[in-house]
């Protein structure tokens, strides 16, 4: 294994860890340098999110960060989304795939730059 593919995983985990997208990292690194087509390298990027995720969520819960109103909606309203996303990756072809995770990751960039911080709706509880 490369040391670039290493540094990639790491980077991906650590991301997603921070819940900053470590996805985009793996995907860009699967499509770009080891030159996979989009839809492959998005399953694989879910392949290796799934244990990540897990571990991510454990040391979260235990140090008192999921917000309980939220992440079981949230989780499943995203599976469904998952359901229909998956269905929708079989019909859109790669290159078309490939633009719009390019304008996604480009529209989410921005927003990161522009966007004002909000004060938090639901609070935490406290240790």
């Amino acid at each position: 294994m490369s040391a670039a593919a290493l540094l990639a995983g790491f980077i991906s985990g650590m991301l997603g860890a921070l819940g900053l997208g470590g996805g985009s990292v793996l995907i860009l690194y699967l499509t770009l340098v080891v030159g996979l087509e989009q839809a492959q390298a998005q399953g694989i990027n879910l392949v290796f999110f799934v244990p990540c995720a897990l571990l991510a969520v454990i040391c979260y819960a235990r140090k008192g960060l999921l917000a309980r109103p939220l992440w079981l909606p949230g989780a499943l309203w995203g599976l469904l989304g998952a359901l229909v996303g998956s269905w929708l990756s079989g019909m859109i072809g790669s290159d078309a795939l490939q633009k719009l995770f390019g304008i996604l990751l480009l529209l989410f960039g921005l927003k990161e730059i522009f966007h004002r911080k909000q004060p938090p709706r639901v609070s935490l509880p406290k240790k």
